[in-house]
């Protein structure tokens, strides 16, 4: 590089840092105009005036955070004797672990004189039950057994301690 061209390039630089170099004296200026021409206004606290104390009066009443007492006199259900009731002591089937609502009746076949009929649980277990096997969750018991269908005796609580019998029937889902 020759020493024109350094001399050059040496100049052009210090031009084009000088160029750029910002020129704050009018802003300096109008800022500290804006300063001293500007007062400050501080409005002062408001004055509060004492109020009288309260008096709490209903410390006798049901505080509104709890749940109010039940007045009511309970009701009383007199027991019916010698009514309908469970045999709960007897061991329990399979089927009886399921809702008649969770059962799906799937089919029914014959073997060695015997009708059975074959149970899908909703949770897609298979079981097969015959004529007096016990079926759901209130003692049921199947009466009844046709080609596509199965009548199903239940005992379901009636609230004053004993049971009432109720027939279901399930039917094939065509």
């Amino acid at each position: 590089m020759s020493a024109v061209s350094r001399v050059f390039l040496a100049l052009s630089a210090t031009l084009l840092f000088t160029g750029c170099s910002p020129q704050l004296s009018d802003l300096k200026a109008y800022t500290a105009q804006v300063k001293q021409n500007t007062q400050p206004r501080i409005e002062p606290y408001p004055t509060f005036s004492q109020q009288p104390a309260f008096a709490y009066s209903a410390q006798d009443f049901r505080s509104p955070f709890t749940r109010p007492k039940v007045s009511q006199a309970p009701i009383v259900t007199q027991s019916k004797i010698n009514c309908l009731q469970p045999d709960t002591s007897r061991q329990r089937e399979p089927l009886e672990a399921y809702g008649i609502d969770a059962l799906s009746l799937t089919g029914s076949f014959y073997t060695n004189g015997d009708q059975w009929v074959l149970f899908k649980t909703n949770d897609g277990g298979l079981y097969q039950a015959k004529k007096g096997s016990r079926v759901g969750l209130f003692f049921g018991r199947i009466s009844a057994i046709a080609n596509n269908n199965v009548v199903i005796q239940e005992l379901v609580p009636d609230g004053t301690g004993c049971w009432q019998q109720k027939e279901t029937t399930l039917t094939i889902k065509s």
